[in-house]
């Protein structure tokens, strides 16, 4: 069974930036594929992003050039750094781990998932 829990999450104007983490227990993060996810109020839950190995992925347009997903596998942690942020930005984030070195926009495609962490993006 695996535990992933999210973190740094907040509230932050439209233009800033935040940095979310993702600690990952009972796994070994080579072996996994490390999408972020969002569900905003009243949507489906969308891929963000997603690293395989040292390759970073985004999925949406919306995010592109915005956001850079990374991992430091010594400290079994997967990281979201988001710039310019926008109010349509404001969501749960969360982090998922699909066994295999394959990224998709999918949530069904990821066996284990976070909590979440609350982004909110506003002022």
């Amino acid at each position: 069974q695996l535990q992933l829990v999210e973190s740094g999450g907040g509230l932050v104007q439209p233009g800033g930036s935040l940095r979310l983490s993702c600690a990952v227990e009972g796994l070994i993060l080579d072996h996994y594929s490390i999408a972020w996810f969002r569900q905003a109020p009243g949507k489906e839950r969308e891929g963000v992003s997603c690293i395989m190995g040292s390759v970073g992925t985004n999925f949406p347009d919306s995010v592109k050039g915005r956001f850079t997903i990374s991992r430091d596998n010594a400290k079994n942690m997967v990281y979201l750094q988001m710039n310019s942020l926008k109010s349509e930005d404001t969501a749960v984030y969360y982090c998922a781990a699909r066994y295999g070195l394959g990224c998709v926009p999918r949530r069904k495609e990821y066996d284990s998932w976070g909590q979440g962490t609350q982004v909110t993006v506003s002022s």
